[in-house]
């Protein structure tokens, strides 16, 4: 039996796949945490099953017996983070790496933009479990291979969008906030109209702008 596992549909949170991060001096890692609905049973049994198998695997890394206290790396949303609502009817645990996972979107295309995946949205993870025994510190740990995004979601993070925070704020504007700042397609009249214009006349003028091919127009 493996001790991989490919989990059905779980929203990520603290996502930190595009650059490495270390935390108190140790070797920089990739990582992120998955929440894992109560109701998908396949997915948790899957996970349960992969952990005994990494424990059997792992025992003389774990001294040769499997202890008592030994840590598993997922845990109770409704236990562990009853404040927040996102774990509610959740388990979660958290995966990580050394290289780079891959991240894809579902035509299986690279996701570099790190906008694009993000704490809150929802997809699967390729996850393998394994033994460790650091410091006197025994358990299973949960490493990360790989990620695919299926849709968005409220994003986690508690930022907000630029829109949002200046929906409501009066801006004043001037001429040359419009002169400037023209639309593809007012471009795309105006630069119609011009031709239009210069094949009727030579000195040709619009809206006050004297018609020049090797001049820049107004915006």
């Amino acid at each position: 039996m493996s001790t991989k596992v490919i989990t059905g549909l779980v929203r990520f949170s603290y996502v930190n796949v595009f650059e490495p991060k270390s935390s108190e001096g140790s070797e920089p890692r990739y990582s992120i945490s998955l929440l894992i609905k109560k109701s998908d049973k396949e997915t948790l049994v899957k996970i349960k099953t992969a952990i005994e198998v990494a424990k059997q695997a792992g025992i003389g890394k774990l001294g040769g017996k499997i202890p008592s206290n030994l840590k598993i790396p997922i845990r109770d949303g409704d236990v562990e983070k009853s404040d927040d609502e996102n774990y509610a009817g959740c388990y979660f645990l958290s995966a990580s790496c050394k290289t780079k996972p891959g991240v894809v979107n579902k035509k299986r295309l690279a996701i570099t933009d790190t906008t694009e995946f993000y704490s809150g949205c929802w997809g699967h993870a390729s996850i393998t479990f394994y033994a460790f025994n650091t410091n006197g510190n025994r358990g299973i740990a949960c490493g990360l291979n790989n990620l695919l995004k299926i849709s968005d979601g409220e994003n986690l993070g508690g930022r907000a969008n630029a829109l949002d925070d200046f929906k409501n704020l009066e801006i004043e504007f001037d001429d040359d906030d419009f002169l400037f700042e023209k639309s593809d397609s007012k471009k795309a009249e105006v630069l119609n109209d011009l031709q239009t214009t210069k094949e009727n006349r030579e000195d040709a003028t619009y809206n006050g702008y004297s018609f020049d091919e090797s001049a820049d127009l107004p915006f």
